[in-house]
């Protein structure tokens, strides 16, 4: 691509660099790198991001991402050539995961999770673990399918958890709940 800029921040130069904080700087970054002909350096990523970022604050953007996995790097010469790891939609569902990953219930998580998503969205969830639990066969064997999810969220959901046949008062009123007929 040729020399268009990814961050022309008009004259405030350095200053204005300064204030942009680091989740702008890296998607900045990212977006270079999406835009790229292919591997390319932290020089190519400074260029195009404009004149006032420092090619120190281009690396420390960049090995960030790279600790993160969102980047991947390899050597040539001296310099590392960087690449995006995967696409916008990758990138997301990596930041989610690691969302998941750093809670410690990740079943009320998930469960919450599933529980807000609109119909549409539920069933698009629905069709891709039915989808991966028919390519992989032992995929069954230590997760659970996309109707044992949606039986135990349903579950959870509807009339609470029961004590000695007594069932709880019903769970709160939500959005998704319309959004399922409920």
């Amino acid at each position: 691509m040729g020399g268009k800029a990814f961050g022309n921040f008009g004259g405030a130069g350095r200053e204005r660099a300064r204030r942009r904080g680091q989740g702008q700087l890296e998607a900045q970054v990212l977006a270079a790198l999406h835009h790229a002909p292919g591997p390319v350096t932290a020089a190519w990523v400074q260029e195009r991001l404009g004149d006032d970022l420092a090619y120190t604050t281009v690396m420390t953007i960049l090995s960030r991402l790279h600790a993160k996995q969102a980047v991947t790097r390899e050597r040539s010469g001296r310099a590392y050539l960087w690449t995006p790891a995967a696409d916008e939609a990758g990138l997301a569902a990596l930041r989610m995961r690691r969302v998941l990953d750093g809670e410690p219930d990740r079943d009320a998580v998930l469960t919450s999770f599933v529980s807000a998503l609109s119909t549409h969205d539920e069933q698009l969830l629905r069709a891709l673990l039915d989808r991966d639990a028919a390519e992989d066969p032992t995929a069954g064997e230590n997760t659970t399918t996309a109707e044992d999810t949606a039986t135990a969220v349903d579950t959870a959901t509807a009339d609470g958890p029961t004590t000695a046949g007594t069932p709880t008062p019903p769970a709160r009123h939500r959005p998704s709940d319309e959004a399922r007929g409920g």
